[in-house]
């Protein structure tokens, strides 16, 4: 473990996790560091409500990265050891109660605040945290996004306390056009999308780059509707349908968009699906054997990335979390807590966490983990990664070791985009501190 922090002083937070996850850390984790300091994060998330289920998930993936911290011996700080620790504030994803859950976290003493399920509650976070570690610079809080993609986040709206590890929805769609480009028996496009910053900024990127890569795909359809209120998507899937469109495109996530594939898929609906999220929660399983060759995912990281260590890495998470239902997990997150621990042992502060310390440490970090790599871009803060794309194909066909929530549908990977060709240029103009 010496050896481990002197590398990671060096290079603020270079990395190599090998072997250690191959374990379930629960107890192992409070063994090793039972009774140590611990530093809290607040998860600011939609814990009930139309998306509790995706708030949910996020926590078990936050929790299982922090027991992984914990298991070999905790964040090392000064001589001694400090847990990690999740505290969870439900913001029913809305935007009042995310501000009122944040002054609460501050009020319990938490300085490390994770969102990520909404890009206005994160805009919102934003926000609120500027002007509190502009008020409270003793107690100023810091911002770990894991989800939350509108573009403007770290552009416009960038912050040097807002760190983002997921990729913007101009990243994702651009590596999605990495599949659409090629695919010359699409001709004609659906865009739908939630009518919030996200949806909205999802669907203007899609018209831009259809216009930049196929012009000749006709947009037979563009429209926006209410976030996580539609019960029933069976009027959308009619129009879909009788558009005649050879592929939809969506940033839909959770409940929208299961509900939206299902209702497709029972209106007929014989086109493909070119979506941000059309690998998990449930939206496989919605669309089942009609989405084989037809379902195309963007992310970070899928199950069936071919490496070993990538294997090792999601065989783990299958058993810490066996229940098929929970099956979500996203290396994001993990390469998130991971560069948060590494940049604590760079910071080296003893008692009183030094926010200004820690985001400094965090805006030049390098993560290393089960074969993914990662830098936080010190720019703008938005992660640098490489991205896959994944088409949806039966349990045990080639390339389809995995399959998600026990539907015995897995997601092939296509195409993979590297760090630097993911990449995009940024309008921020950070203050710095």
């Amino acid at each position: 473990m010496n050896k481990f922090r002197r590398r990671v002083l060096k290079n603020l937070g270079l990395a190599t996790i090998s072997g250690s996850f191959l374990q379930s850390f629960s107890a192992l984790a409070q063994s090793n560091i039972a009774g140590a300091a611990t530093i809290k994060i607040a998860m600011i998330e939609g814990l009930s409500g139309a998306f509790a289920n995706t708030g949910e998930a996020v926590f078990r993936n936050l929790v299982w990265a922090c027991e992984r911290v914990n298991a070999r011996g905790g964040v090392k700080i000064a001589g001694s050891a400090k847990r990690l620790e999740i505290e969870r504030y439900d913001s029913k994803g809305q935007i009042e109660e995310a501000l009122s859950t944040l002054r609460a976290a501050i009020d319990d003493g938490v300085q490390i605040v994770a969102q990520g399920n909404s890009s206005a509650i994160a805009a919102a976070l934003i926000d609120a945290i500027n002007k509190h570690n502009e008020r409270e610079p003793g107690k100023r809080v810091l911002f770990l996004n894991y989800s939350a993609v509108d573009p403007i986040l770290t552009n416009e709206k960038c912050s040097p306390w807002h760190f983002r590890f997921d990729a913007h929805a101009d990243m994702r769609m651009a590596a999605l056009m990495e599949v659409l480009k090629d695919d010359r028996g699409v001709k004609s496009a659906y865009l739908i999308g939630q009518d919030y910053s996200f949806g909205q900024a999802v669907l203007r990127e899609a018209r831009r780059q259809l216009g930049a890569q196929r012009s000749d795909i006709s947009i037979v359809g563009d429209e926006l509707h209410p976030l996580g209120r539609i019960k029933d998507f069976a009027p959308y899937a009619a129009k879909i349908k009788a558009s005649g469109a050879q592929a939809l495109i969506t940033g839909n996530f959770g409940n929208d968009l299961t509900l939206l594939v299902k209702a497709c898929k029972e209106a007929g609906y014989e086109g493909k699906f070119y979506t941000f999220y059309g690998n998990a929660l449930g939206a496989p399983g919605a669309i089942g054997e009609a989405g084989v060759g037809k379902v195309i995912a963007v992310a970070d990281w899928l199950p069936n990335v071919p490496t070993k260590e990538s294997e090792a890495f999601y065989q783990s998470f299958k058993q810490r979390f066996p229940k098929p239902a929970d099956d979500y997990v996203h290396m994001r997150m993990q390469l998130m807590i991971e560069a948060l621990a590494l940049s604590l042992e760079a910071s080296q502060k003893t008692d009183v966490l030094d926010v200004a310390a820690l985001g400094s440490a965090l805006s030049g970090a390098n993560v290393s983990f089960a074969g993914q790599k990662g830098s936080m871009r010190a720019l703008d803060h938005q992660f640098q990664q490489p991205l896959v794309v994944g088409l949806m194909d039966k349990m045990g066909t080639p390339g389809v070791k995995f399959d998600v929530e026990g539907t015995g549908f897995g997601f092939r990977v296509v195409k993979v985009i590297d760090a630097a060709r993911a990449q995009m240029p940024t309008s921020c103009k950070m203050a710095r501190v």
